[in-house]
């Protein structure tokens, strides 16, 4: 019975791939570490950032809670691939299409858009232990503001 497990085992993660061995860093909950980040006062501040990846799509979905420059709470929804591509999002008042290209397995470039004008440009680092993620993004703000904000995660 043990070697039909062992056997069963053995073949689903040769059929299912590299997911079985390593997953991607990227992906859980990262809660915001507010002491070891700096976040431009006036700036949107996600306390609460969720990679799912989508089965068998291929897709990644990337969900956000925090609060927008004003203070009030937003929830932002993304959904597409790590292609360079622009997909829509959904929440976020600032931008209505973001894209992230994949660097490596531990790295993220990310560009944010609203009405067809990049408004934030950043990259997404995940540490060797896979604990922290920093996310380190620059653009302008609504107002015309030049911001740079470097919000460091941990994995919940």
């Amino acid at each position: 019975m043990i070697t039909k497990t062992i056997g069963f085992t053995l073949a689903f993660c040769l059929l299912a791939g590299p997911a079985c061995f390593a997953a991607d860093p990227q992906m859980g909950t990262w809660k915001l570490n507010e002491a070891k980040s700096k976040i431009t006062p006036g700036t949107l501040k996600n306390t609460t950032v969720t990679y799912k990846s989508i089965f068998g799509s291929g897709k990644v979905n990337v969900s956000s809670d925090g609060i927008d420059g004003t203070g009030k709470p937003v929830h932002s929804d993304w959904t597409g691939e790590f292609d360079g591509k622009d997909y829509p999002v959904t929440g976020d008042p600032n931008s209505d299409a973001r894209s992230y290209t994949r660097v490596n397995d531990r790295t993220l470039e990310l560009t944010v858009k609203k009405g067809g004008k990049v408004t934030v440009t950043g990259r997404i680092v995940i540490s060797a232990d896979g604990k922290i993620h920093t996310a380190i993004v620059s653009g302008t703000t609504p107002k015309g503001e030049k911001f740079k904000n470097i919000a460091v995660y941990g994995k919940q």
